[in-house]
């Protein structure tokens, strides 16, 4: 279930048009498609029948209030709970995934807001942490090095040195190797829970160009979120939870930050 730490709701406006050159999704069918999705924690009811498509390219923000459904939402998604009903495909193949480990195996994956980096580790270590490339029984650092250097090239992230520690980094660059970990391994399905918070702002900006080079690809992204400007700069769509329901769907061009959060707190018109 969502945590039920406090959040602020951000409504500054949103800076500027979204970025120009983005290529708009592909309509030949959802990467992902939710049924009736629900899940039960003893009496409480988190998810209650909920139905979502993710198609391939397009970023949708999932936003509601803490204990609206999307924590839960995502992680059966990832594999890390089993819906109590309902139905998941994946490119219009019926799925259950019983760990994250099956998730993984349809490539879906997904960053966590603690990043689940180990600090104590070097940058190459953590971008190939559970998928280490040996050679005669020992690990190829030389491969992963070039590797490495590979992955955050491709995604225009500026990390000089691939020996130093993750606890030397700053909050961006942690967040930026956690998703160069995610989207170098050819997911179809991305999605990251906060990825901006406790950012500063230049670091704000680089994960939200990271967020569109990966769309750029084809991959569906999912993103959590509490910062709702950050919303009009990577979404396409936006899903608005509330109560273990999905209370709205909106165009990102046809909604307004005064909407989105009206919906969250349960007074929007919901559709």
């Amino acid at each position: 279930m969502t945590s039920t730490q406090s959040h602020t709701i951000a409504i500054d406006e949103p800076e500027g048009d979204r970025p120009s050159g983005i290529p708009s999704f592909k309509a030949s069918g959802p990467r992902i498609s939710l049924r009736g999705v629900r899940k039960t924690f003893g009496s409480i009811e988190a998810l209650r029948g909920v139905d979502l498509d993710i198609f391939p390219g397009e970023c949708v923000g999932l936003i509601g209030d803490n204990a609206a459904g999307k924590s839960t939402l995502t992680k059966i998604i990832s594999g890390t709970y089993v819906p109590d009903a309902g139905s998941i495909s994946v490119d219009g193949e019926t799925v259950r995934f019983s760990n994250p480990s099956d998730a993984r195996e349809r490539n879906i994956e997904m960053v966590f807001q603690d990043l689940s980096l180990c600090d104590h580790i070097d940058v190459m270590g953590n971008l190939f942490l559970g998928r280490e490339v040996s050679r005669w029984s020992f690990l190829d650092r030389r491969t992963m090095r070039e590797h490495a250097r590979q992955m955050l090239d491709d995604l225009d992230i500026r990390i000089p040195r691939l020996t130093a520690k993750v606890e030397q980094l700053s909050g961006g660059q942690r967040q930026a190797i956690a998703i160069a970990r995610a989207a170098s391994f050819e997911p179809r399905v991305l999605i990251m829970d906060e990825p901006t918070s406790a950012l500063a702002v230049a670091e704000v900006e680089a994960v939200l160009r990271l967020i569109n080079e990966v769309k750029s690809r084809g991959v569906a992204v999912i993103l959590i979120t509490h910062r709702l400007q950050d919303l009009f700069k990577v979404c396409d769509r936006i899903a608005v939870m509330y109560e273990g329901t999905k209370v709205a769907e909106r165009s990102i061009e046809n909604t307004s930050l005064e909407d989105l959060v009206k919906l969250i707190v349960g007074k929007g018109e919901a559709i």
